[in-house]
C-alpha cells in the first residue's frame, strides 16, 4: 500500500499530470490516436533545447573528467535505467570505447532490463553498492536519470558519487526535482504531461534519449573520436562496421580501395590510423606513434606529421 504523502508526491508532478482532453483516447480511430502522439512527441526537442546550455557545461565538464581516464557512469530505474543502459551499450561499437568506460547501471541489475524488479528503485543503498562495486573515483561522472526526478535510486547514486568527489549530472523531467538539486549539473527538461497518464516511456523517455545522446556523443566529439562527422574509432567488429570502415577512410581520404585495403592492413585495421597514414603519407607504426602523441585526436596528428 502507497503512503498517502507519496501519492500527493506524485499527484504534484508534470509527468504524471491528468489531462481530461484526452479521457476518451481510446474512443477514437486509430490514425487520430497515432496523429495525437506524433504531435505530442514533437514539442519534445524545444523541451531540450531550452536546457542546451545547461546540458552543453555538463558535457564539457563529463569530457574533461574522461580526458583524465574517468569513466561515465549512467545510474537509473526502470525506463530511465534502460536507457542508461543502451547508451552506454552503444558506445564501443561506435567510438571503440572500452565497455568499462561508460557503464550503465539499473535498479535491480541486469535482469530488471527485461523484467521488474520489486522496491530496487526505492533503495539508495543499493545505489551505493552499484557504485562501490565499481571504485568510483574523482575522474568519474554519474548521470542520475529519473523521470520524476524523486527516484531514490537515481538520487542515491548522485549524492554518494558527489561525497565521493566524481562529477554528478541529474537528469530529470520536471521542474525543482530533489535529483537536479543534488547533482552538480542539474537538467530538468519538462515535456509535460504524457498521453497516456504517468507513462514516462514516452515523451520523457524521448527526451532522456536526446539528451543522453547528446552526452555520449558530444563527449566523444571532445575526447577526438571522429574526424569531422566521420565516426574513425568505430570497432568493426561485423560486415556493416567493416564495410563501414572502409567508406569512412575513403570518405576522409579520397583513396582508392586497394590504398585503403593496404592502410588498414597496415594500421591492424584501425580507421583512425589508416586516414593519418592515408593524408600525412607515414607508414602505420607512425601513424599510431603520432596519434598516441596527439592523445587520440586525428586533426592534432595530422598537424604535427611530418612535411
Amino acid at each position: 500500500m502507497t503512503s498517502p504523502d507519496l501519492r500527493r508526491q506524485l499527484a504534484s508532478l508534470t509527468t504524471e499530470a491528468f489531462r481530461p482532453d484526452l479521457a476518451d483516447i481510446d474512443r477514437l480511430p486509430t490514425l487520430d490516436i497515432a496523429r495525437l502522439m506524433n504531435g505530442e512527441d514533437a514539442g519534445v526537442p524545444a523541451a531540450v533545447a531550452a536546457q542546451l546550455p545547461r546540458i552543453a557545461a555538463a558535457i564539457d565538464a563529463v569530457a574533461a573528467r574522461m580526458a583524465n581516464g574517468g569513466r561515465l557512469i549512467y545510474a537509473g530505474a526502470g525506463t530511465a535505467g534502460r536507457l542508461g543502459v543502451l547508451d552506454a551499450s552503444e558506445c564501443p561499437p561506435t567510438f571503440n570505447t572500452d565497455p568499462a568506460q561508460v557503464v550503465g547501471l539499473i535498479a535491480g541489475g541486469p535482469s530488471a532490463m527485461v523484467t521488474s524488479v520489486e522496491g530496487a528503485e526505492d533503495s539508495e543503498e543499493l545505489a551505493r553498492q552499484d557504485l562501490d562495486a565499481l571504485k568510483l573515483t574523482t575522474d568519474d561522472t554519474v548521470v542520475g536519470i529519473s523521470a520524476s526526478g524523486r527516484t531514490p535510486y537515481a538520487i542515491g547514486a548522485v549524492e554518494h558519487a558527489r561525497a565521493v568527489g566524481a562529477l554528478t549530472i541529474g537528469l530529470a523531467c520536471n521542474e525543482h526535482s530533489a535529483l537536479a538539486a543534488a547533482a552538480e549539473h542539474g537538467i530538468e527538461v519538462v515535456v509535460g504531461p504524457e498521453l497516456i497518464t504517468g507513462s514516462t516511456r514516452l515523451k520523457a523517455g524521448t527526451a532522456q534519449k536526446l539528451v543522453l545522446n547528446m552526452i555520449s556523443t558530444i563527449t566523444m566529439i571532445r575526447l577526438g573520436k571522429t574526424y569531422g562527422n566521420l565516426m574513425v574509432d568505430v570497432r568493426a567488429s561485423n560486415d556493416k562496421l567493416r564495410a563501414r570502415s572502409r567508406r569512412i577512410v575513403a570518405l576522409a581520404t579520397g583513396a582508392g580501395d586497394e590504398e585503403i585495403e593496404r592502410a588498414l592492413a597496415a594500421s591492424g585495421g584501425e580507421v583512425k590510423s589508416a586516414i593519418l597514414a592515408l593524408l600525412a603519407d607515414v607508414d602505420g607504426p607512425t601513424a599510431a606513434r603520432l596519434l598516441e602523441e596527439s592523445g587520440g585526436h586525428l586533426r592534432a596528428a595530422l598537424a604535427h606529421a611530418p612535411r
